[in-house]
């Protein structure tokens, strides 16, 4: 630690490029666009600096044990810089103050023109702090007692229908052989439609359903509202017999997520969780956070099922980001890819159940599930469906076709000769990708 009263620019003795960190260190990994009047080490040393004990001066309330705990810039190469943080800065199972730290101040630091969190790797320590889901992917078989990929479908207009309309979507939807009905993001409990109206007479609709079509249905009801709100739509649904309910993860933020976990956890129920706002800070590669990440807290804090995107669909959604999301969600141990993410292990955490959805419609749904290689996910239909020229029932009939032609591992030519529903929706979309 330095002694010198007089020096204000300490930032480098945040800096140590033979540093070797421990294993029950986090480590930050960040892309950077330095400011054009300080070098690479006074930018790298503010940053470690700044998310851990420093300031922009030396302090004489700094003592040895204290500056053990700081920050270390131990590698960079070009614009990307890792850092390690002590397990001791941290406060277990509480994800804002992670962040604060993290991504705090200094994302508005001057020495950077942009900052990007790429990832963190969280030492096991860490990981056992949270919960992770309740269910995860065993929500397929615990819920719906049947192998994926489960299909969800969201009415359309997302917004504007009454109870009433919504409900009658949600029919045809579910004996059509959908098996979650969910709510959009920005439908909540307007005029047109109450939200307790709506959890009320969406479970005499799937009583029904499932007595019509001998299967289990639910629905992922958006809860989104101030956090006490929240706790007493999910007590509705709950009390309505429906196992998941769904949250706006970014709009809400994080400590009301992880409110809902916890209450998930006592009525042993599952989250959906929707991005949406998520491209505000996770679009640009060279500033914000990175969606890989958001997913990683997401996982960490416990929702069971999470957007992560289509690759072919109508939303931003690069292939290599989403089958890194994929592994991400689905498996127990990570490897590095340098400059893409950090290596991280789950230890025991379940995982999480990925959620493709976007612009999907039955001609390209074989696409999205070869590239997800998994039936340990969701897919979400809304447009593709709805759009079919013989309505909604017919529209599901059709997806479940699709998916039926990918797992007999046919043609959905070949499929569509013997699925009228099918042959109609091809008829009408083909191949098409919509942008």
């Amino acid at each position: 630690m330095t002694n010198d009263k007089e020096k204000i620019e300490w930032y480098h003795d945040f800096i140590d490029r033979g540093y070797k960190p421990k294993s029950d260190e986090l480590i930050a990994l960040y892309y950077f666009d330095k400011a054009d009047e300080i070098t690479i080490d006074d930018t790298i040393g503010r940053l470690a600096s700044e998310s851990s004990i420093g300031t922009w001066t030396t302090l004489e309330t700094l003592d040895d044990r204290i500056y053990s705990m700081r920050g270390r810039s131990f590698w960079n190469t070009d614009n990307l810089v890792k850092i390690s943080y002590p397990l001791v800065l941290w406060e277990l199972n509480n994800i804002p103050q992670l962040m604060s730290g993290i991504a705090g101040n200094i994302f508005g630091m001057k020495a950077v023109k942009n900052l990007r969190l790429i990832d963190t790797s969280l030492p096991i320590e860490y990981i056992k702090g949270s919960p992770g889901p309740n269910m995860g992917v065993e929500a397929i078989e615990r819920i719906f007692k049947k192998e994926g990929p489960l299909l969800a479908c969201v009415p359309k207009p997302k917004i504007g229908m009454t109870v009433e309309q919504h409900c009658k979507v949600g029919w045809d939807a579910w004996t059509g052989g959908v098996d979650l009905i969910k709510d959009d993001e920005n439908l909540t409990s307007q005029s047109f439609n109450k939200f307790k109206d709506r959890v009320e007479q969406l479970a005499k609709t799937r009583d029904k359903a499932e007595q019509e079509t001998g299967e289990i249905k639910d629905a992922l009801i958006n809860v989104t509202a101030e956090t006490h709100e929240m706790e007493k739509r999910v007590e509705i649904i709950h009390e309505n017999g429906f196992k998941y309910f769904m949250v706006d993860i970014v709009t809400t933020g994080f400590s009301a997520v992880q409110t809902m976990r916890n209450l998930a956890g006592d009525l042993d129920m599952a989250i959906h969780a929707h991005r949406a706002m998520h491209a505000t800070f996770t679009k640009h590669s060279n500033h914000g956070i990175s969606m890989y990440f958001l997913a990683k807290l997401m996982r960490l804090i416990g929702v069971d099922t999470i957007h992560i995107g289509t690759v072919v669909g109508k939303l931003d959604s690069p292939k290599q980001d989403v089958l890194d999301m994929r592994d991400l969600l689905l498996n127990q141990e990570i490897l590095e890819d340098e400059g893409r993410h950090l290596s991280q292990s789950w230890g025991t955490m379940k995982a999480t159940l990925p959620c493709a959805s976007g612009g999907l419609h039955p001609g390209v749904l074989p696409e999205v599930l070869t590239v997800y290689g998994t039936t340990d996910m969701v897919l979400q239909v809304g447009g593709g469906i709805h759009g079919h020229p013989d309505g909604t029932y017919a529209g599901s009939k059709a997806t479940v076709q699709a998916i039926e032609a990918w797992k007999e591992n046919i043609t959905l030519e070949e499929k569509a000769r013997s699925s009228p529903e099918l042959k109609r929706a091809l008829e009408k979309w083909g191949y098409l990708k919509p942008v």
